[in-house]
């Protein structure tokens, strides 16, 4: 195993390494409208809200768009002023959302941030009973999922009902060799979602099922052993093409059959963290798709993440495409130094 802190390979294999089929993407999941104090402060001494969408799925989805990759958001919102506001603001993003449901029956999920709090972010929800905790496997029948190169889920997905655990259950449960397309699933483990205890199990199994996915350490770790490593985290999740384990501000670590890469992480003054795990997921899948290295998609990734850490809501702006090309292309111990001893602007 590569050692964190510097970019480097091992090839294991010979041949073409696997990488996703380019096309359509679709991401399926919740997203929610957030209330975000603006500038962070404790949500009791917030001077002033702003109004936002919050949805691990859909900020991957606007990522995307933002790299030019078609893709979709398909999900379910309320009949309500806030689900109206969610679709708008996801499809300003250059995002698809022709198939995401209205639910007359339903209300759109709300989040309320309280960031710079001791223990850090801390995150509300009011999602029981919401339009897309109703979701279930029909949509696996229709477009644009069947018709989807990649298809994008989370862990987050099957811990709102079990109609929505049913969904994502199916979507996994098709051989890799037999599916239609290719599925990325980022665990993105919720605690105050799983109330029965039983995240670890069901994470690790639906995990284990996709062709790429996302996991922290930090999280692997509260999930399924405090002393794992990027090697113990492969030997519980055998079977994805591509695992990419991420070492929160230190480095990510891509393993697959044709070897095991390690990009440090970009140094950035941090506003307010939530949403970077998702555009990092992003920004690998786009480098993926571009069919660019595994090295280069973990660049990719991290500088999609700065984007987002860098901003109180959960979709910041990329830097210019000629800033981004010259980060890619930077000679190893150049990035290297800059994510140790500079800060990314």
């Amino acid at each position: 195993m590569t050692r964190p802190g510097t970019e480097t390979s091992t090839e294991t294999a010979t041949g073409r390494p696997w990488r996703p089929t380019a096309g359509h993407v679709v991401c399926v999941g919740e997203t929610m409208a957030a209330l975000v104090p603006d500038p962070p402060a404790p949500l009791e001494r917030a001077a002033r809200l702003g109004l936002s969408v919050a949805g691990a799925e859909s900020n991957v989805a606007m990522y995307l768009a933002d790299y030019g990759v078609p893709v979709s958001w398909v999900s379910a919102l309320g009949d309500d002023p806030l689900g109206r506001r969610v679709r708008a603001t996801v499809a300003a993003a250059g995002v698809d959302v022709s198939h995401v449901r209205t639910d007359p029956r339903h209300p759109t999920g709300l989040l309320v941030k309280s960031p710079a709090s001791a223990t850090g972010t801390r995150v509300h929800y009011y999602r029981s009973g919401s339009a897309a905790s109703a979701l279930g496997p029909d949509l696996l029948d229709e477009d644009p999922v069947r018709s989807a190169a990649l298809l994008h889920l989370t862990g987050i997905t099957p811990a709102l009902s079990p109609s929505c655990r049913e969904l994502v259950t199916r979507a996994l449960a098709t051989p890799v060799e037999a599916r239609p397309h290719a599925v990325s699933f980022d665990v993105n483990h919720r605690p105050a979602l799983w109330p029965d205890g039983t995240a670890a199990t069901v994470l690790r199994r639906l995990a284990d099922r996709a062709d790429i996915v996302f996991v922290g350490l930090d999280e692997a770790q509260g999930l399924w052993g405090a002393d794992l490593t990027v090697t113990g985290v492969r030997d519980l999740l055998p079977h994805p093409r591509v695992l990419v384990v991420k070492d929160g501000a230190r480095a990510a670590t891509a393993v697959t059959d044709h070897g095991v890469y390690t990009v440090p992480a970009l140094r950035t003054a941090v506003v307010e963290p939530v949403g970077a795990g998702d555009a990092f997921a992003a920004g690998f899948l786009a480098g993926l798709l571009r069919s660019g290295t595994t090295a280069r998609a973990l660049r990719l990734g991290h500088i999609t993440a700065v984007s987002a850490l860098r901003v109180t809501g959960d979709h910041g702006p990329l830097p210019a495409p000629a800033r981004i090309e010259r980060l890619l292309t930077l000679p190893d111990p150049e990035w290297e130094a800059l994510g140790r001893t500079g800060t990314f602007r």
